[in-house]
């Protein structure tokens, strides 16, 4: 048998929201260390769950299945129940059966039947004590047989001073590798553009010592060492992702599989604040990033069997994969990444290369809350990236006023919430754009920038400090219903147009998770911003001079940038073109492949 699934429980080091791998009813008990579940007689264990259920409609449509099977391992007697779920439909239990389970002994059930080329929905185990003890060791969802071609899979890590989160996970590759049964067929190489990582060659890592370039020059230094190698496929993955590695296990075994030869698969992401709730199953990108499914709570079983029917239905046609895990084919990568330093990046190598982008359950990615890195440097990288989206995709192609309605909301979201500094950097970066595609190459390590926007918004940096700021005061015009705030303050631009409004606003204390929104700041004249651990801050104040001078520069820039549309956007889809190709990284990175190397020439045209 060939496994495509196995059922997982938490690990105290990823996450331990039990919740997201079982659902129980009575004293079940389950040992970390081991894995093992132990119930009790009458006890029941449901996996209707967002690790553990089965997604049919994924697997049968999308791979080439030799028969579907169940496989437990454990002691005692039990029920076991096997339902079907599928959308807009009653759930459907398929088996039910009462078995004996014996010490070292699989018990089989065949679901072959199940596994049609149009099966939809997915399928999920209910299990009832009927002894005294119950213990089940492991489960599986497993096929008979695999392609004679297997792929040649490249883990690609980039990482920049991050030494001991790297190691670690190099660590529990190199322990995974060892016991899976394709661990041959997988490669991992460490881009270490600190070049502090020591990570120690071996037989399955290999480390490479890179120029900092960001994550668009590391995963490109990447790309550059996987083709070389010969891979068939590569997968990207940040250094500060934290993940189960049955991630690797059920991505290698889909891409084994797949009909489609793009097929690719992108891990979905949830943030280490909340680990029970979704950030993005998946994301598209039209305008702004839109990801899929944020906010599902993980764990009640019907928002999760929701999310799942959803992400079989159409999938948004500029659906792309983020980099903190995303597995494709080299075959078919017609544009290397583009040199934005860091930030949409991942976005721009989705949607000009042709994928078919894949979402699995259970394969998805812990990472550091977004809103905690939001900074003025991070924004600025996002104007940046969000326009030259526009500007070279053509299935995201608008008007010069269209796209430059791009930045201006962006801006206007700065100056609402009165980071002033924040703006001035974005129309840096939207001024930057203008400038053309060889600003890119001039800072493409992009020292000067940083240094430039570190200087700029000193006002809008951490700060330690001793004890929490007070609350609110003059709360009588953030008491107001939220329909009214939000018409009151979007008509007066949060106060900007109203006389006095420094003794007129609010002083307000906000968490992390309300900085990005608008909504949160309406109605105040004086801004104080909490991290997640409370212990820094950072406060704002209101200032007509600063908002009304930003805003005439953002109207004089969006009328250059409309004169001079189909300049610019002649220069960055030829430009573009340029700058994703094998020959420039390798010149960028002073790169040359290896004399054994088995990597495609690409095609001069690319």
């Amino acid at each position: 048998m060939i496994t495509l699934q196995n059922f997982i429980t938490p690990e105290p080091e990823i996450c331990t929201e039990s919740a997201l791998y079982s659902q129980e009813d009575g004293p079940v008990a389950l040992d970390y260390d081991s894995g093992h579940y132990v119930l009790p007689r009458s006890s029941r264990l449901s996996f209707d769950t967002y690790f553990n259920l089965f997604d049919l409609s994924a697997w049968s449509q999308r791979c080439t299945l030799d028969g579907l099977y169940l496989e437990f391992r454990g002691t005692g007697e039990v029920e076991i129940q096997i339902t079907h779920a599928r959308a807009g439909r009653s759930d459907e239990v398929i088996l039910q059966t009462i078995a004996t389970w014996a010490e070292d002994t699989p018990h089989l059930l065949d679901l072959s039947h199940l596994a049609q080329e149009d099966a939809q929905g997915v399928l999920y185990v209910r299990l009832t004590a009927l002894s005294d003890r119950v213990l089940l060791k492991a489960a599986r969802f497993a096929t008979q047989s695999l392609p004679a071609s297997l792929p040649q899979l490249t883990v690609s890590i980039t990482t920049f001073k991050r030494e001991a989160e790297v190691q670690a996970t190099v660590a529990r590759l190199e322990r995974f590798l060892v016991d899976f049964p394709y661990g041959d067929q997988i490669r991992v190489q460490v881009v270490d553009n600190g070049e502090s990582a020591d990570i120690q060659p071996s037989q399955h890592v290999t480390p490479y010592p890179n120029r900092n370039l960001g994550g668009a020059g590391g995963f490109a230094r990447g790309l550059l060492e996987a083709e070389a190698a010969g891979a068939s496929h590569c997968l990207f993955m940040d250094d500060d992702a934290s993940f189960h590695m049955e991630n690797i296990a059920r991505t290698y075994m889909f891409l084994a599989l797949a009909k489609a030869p793009n097929t690719a698969v992108a891990g979905a992401m949830i943030n280490t604040t909340h680990k029970w709730a979704m950030w993005e199953n998946g994301a598209w990108f039209n305008g702004a990033c839109r990801p899929l499914a944020n906010g599902t709570d993980l764990r009640e079983p019907e928002d999760v069997l929701q999310m799942q029917f959803d992400s079989a239905g159409p999938k948004p046609d500029t659906l792309y994969g983020g980099w903190w895990f995303f597995a494709f084919p080299l075959a078919h990568v017609m544009h290397h990444p583009f040199p934005f330093f860091v930030r949409g990046d991942d976005i721009s190598f989705s949607l000009a290369n042709q994928f078919d982008i894949q979402t699995l359950n259970g394969v998805v990615s812990f990472q550091d809350d977004f809103t905690e890195k939001e900074s003025a440097q991070t924004l600025y990288l996002d104007i940046r990236n969000h326009i030259i989206q526009h500007l070279t995709i053509d299935r995201l192609a608008r008007s010069p006023l269209g796209t430059a309605k791009v930045p201006l909301r962006f801006i206007l979201r700065s100056l609402l919430r009165m980071h002033y500094s924040t703006a001035e950097a974005q129309l840096m970066a939207w001024r930057d754009v203008m400038s053309g595609p060889q600003f890119f190459d001039d800072n493409i390590d992009m020292s000067a920038r940083r240094a430039a926007i570190k200087e700029l918004t000193t006002d809008e940096a951490w700060q330690p400090i001793a004890q929490e700021p007070q609350g609110e005061s003059h709360k009588r015009l953030t008491r107001l219903a939220r329909p009214l705030r939000t018409k009151v303050g979007l008509l007066t631009l949060n106060g900007h147009l109203i006389p006095f409004w420094s003794r007129l606003g609010s002083k307000l204390r906000l968490e992390i998770k309300h900085r990005g929104l608008v909504y949160y700041a309406l109605g105040a004249a004086q801004v104080t911003y909490l991290n997640t651990n409370r212990d820094k801050a950072y406060t704002l104040h209101h200032s007509k001079r600063r908002f009304f001078s930003i805003l005439w520069d953002a109207v004089k820039t969006t009328r250059a940038f409309c004169r001079d549309f189909d300049q610019i956007q002649a220069a960055y889809r030829s430009g573009y073109k340029d700058r994703t190709t094998q020959a420039y990284w390798a010149k960028t990175l002073d790169w040359q492949a290896p004399a054994t190397s088995s990597a495609p020439q690409q095609d001069a045209a690319q």
